[in-house]
């Protein structure tokens, strides 16, 4: 089995080359393979010939995506496009990553959202990654969509320069407290349980959408409270607004995800979010 990695050494691509076979994998990363440059996609991947491709690659900068769209759609849909017409040709399975974010519009949504629910973005980051499923979806014969949110691991977002634990341990070493908001709510996920549940799925031919995600539910303030109880448990954590903290795009109050395909399968392997944040704090040295 050859499986082509795109996006190797980014926070989930680090984690997938942990649990899947060195001997399998072919590691694709920007600039050398770009996958808003279509014929170096196909070149190279022709070249490779792989069972299956795993597209890790984003942009991610959600604000920047507003005053940028065409940023965001050249890699999370025109390069997606590439990524499907190979796939196509070469008669191959696609991996593909999107997010939470294809939800939010519903604003009274109190409920995790499952991969039967009609997604409504909020903001162009959102409907750039939706054009890229749908594209996935609408063309690929082999293929796996896994939703996923709120990602934290030990490489960082190469995009954003870390994770949001990274985040809030400078910020209350630099200034001894914290705001955090807590009227957004998710599912926090460590890249390495991600990685272990992608490598299980795409063992089989349970080909489709899937939403995969920790388990459970918490606000970014929740989250920064059960980091700190690790780190420093005496910082003071103040509850804070999104409207506190202006930006470009707006953020879902609730974009939590549910399991349900995987739960259905008896394919789910994802531990509630408390349980992770010790084994990633431990990976990155914090703990003992």
């Amino acid at each position: 089995m050859t499986i082509a990695l795109i996006g190797s050494t980014g926070q989930l691509g680090t984690d997938l080359k942990k649990v899947i076979p060195a001997e399998y994998l072919v590691n694709l990363d920007y600039p050398d393979f770009d996958l808003t440059k279509k014929e170096i996609v196909r070149e190279k991947l022709l070249t490779i010939k792989p069972d299956i491709i795993i597209n890790t690659a984003a942009y991610n900068l959600v604000d920047r995506a507003e005053e940028f769209p065409d940023e965001a759609l050249a890699v999370n849909y025109l390069g997606v496009k590439n990524l499907v017409d190979v796939c196509l040709e070469l008669n191959c399975v696609l991996v593909h990553y999107s997010t939470d974010y294809v939800f939010g519009a519903n604003s009274n949504r109190h409920t995790p959202y499952t991969e039967d629910d009609i997604p409504g973005p909020l903001n162009k980051y959102g409907e750039s990654k939706l054009l890229g499923e749908k594209e996935v979806i609408a063309r690929c014969q082999k293929y796996f969509v896994i939703r996923t949110s709120g990602l934290f691991g030990t490489a960082g977002s190469q995009g954003k320069g870390g994770n949001f634990i990274e985040a809030i341990i400078k910020k209350s070493q630099e200034t001894g407290e914290l705001q955090v908001v807590n009227d957004q709510i998710l599912t926090p996920t460590y890249t390495l349980d991600l990685a272990k549940q992608t490598w299980d799925l795409i063992q089989t031919q349970h080909y489709g959408l899937y939403h995969t995600t920790s388990e459970g539910e918490c606000s970014w303030y929740e989250f920064a409270r059960e980091v700190m109880k690790y780190i420093d448990p005496e910082i003071k954590i103040t509850p804070a607004k999104s409207s506190d903290y202006p930006s470009s795009a707006k953020r879902p109050a609730y974009s939590v995800l549910e399991n349900k395909r995987l739960r259905q399968l008896g394919l789910n392997i994802m531990r509630p979010w408390q349980l992770t944040i010790p084994d990633y704090l431990k990976e990155k040295g914090y703990l003992d």
